[in-house]
């Protein structure tokens, strides 16, 4: 039993991670013995790896089979309001409670990701980073849970949003402003800052749902 617990870890981390990437996207079906050859595990950790996911919502059955779960607009929609409110939350709370190192590592990780704004992916990776190192400087456990949730399900949408033509520029200006709100010590500065960050991500998203349909229908 005691070697059981990291292989399952391992195994729900591999999937989640090939699922955040785009390896497998909503709507994909995801076969234990296909993802236990993948990922070099035993089929009972893919097992219960899978059921944790699909506790989690992450993964829906069709049939017997089950797939990566997909998000209508609606619960897009839904999933941005929560995500906005939380994030402005740790924002606030990262300005008061931060320490000077907390500060200094958010510093460093936007300025490095300077390089990154013609790699969505790579972007993509970089800003999930920066996002969590603001939720730990809340230094709020419960919250950092929530905001784990939310973002597990952002991992659903099969595009990131930082994809759009010039959206890295202005997502990295937009974070300089979060880091530099909780330099100052404004918590209200802060919580707006990245309230607005989400909103224009948002806003981001919808156009590129909108101009697939558009194609789509062309």
């Amino acid at each position: 039993m005691s070697q059981s617990r990291p292989n399952q870890k391992d195994a729900y981390s591999l999937i989640l991670e090939a699922i955040d990437v785009g390896v497998y996207k909503p709507n994909d079906r995801l076969v234990e013995s296909d993802l236990a050859e993948r990922f070099g595990v035993s089929r009972t950790p893919i097992r219960e790896a899978l059921q944790r996911l699909e506790t989690q919502s992450l993964l829906e059955r069709d049939g017997r089979s089950l797939i990566v779960a997909s998000l209508d607009h609606n619960q897009m929609a839904e999933l941005y309001i929560v995500r906005r409110e939380l994030e402005g939350l740790a924002a606030k709370l990262a300005a008061r409670h931060a320490t000077e190192e907390e500060i200094s590592v958010l510093r460093d990780m936007v300025s490095a990701d300077d390089a990154l704004v013609d790699d969505p992916i790579a972007l993509s990776k970089a800003n999930r980073r920066f996002h969590e190192q603001i939720h730990l400087a809340s230094h709020n456990r419960y919250l950092v849970q929530q905001l784990n949730l939310v973002h597990r399900t952002m991992a659903l949408m099969a595009t990131t949003s930082l994809a759009a033509k010039g959206r890295g520029e202005i997502a990295q200006s937009e974070h300089k402003n979060i880091v530099s709100a909780i330099e100052r010590r404004d918590e209200a500065a802060a919580g707006q800052a990245l309230n607005d960050h989400i909103s224009t991500a948002f806003m981001t998203r919808l156009k590129q749902d909108a101009g697939q349909r558009g194609g789509n229908g062309a």
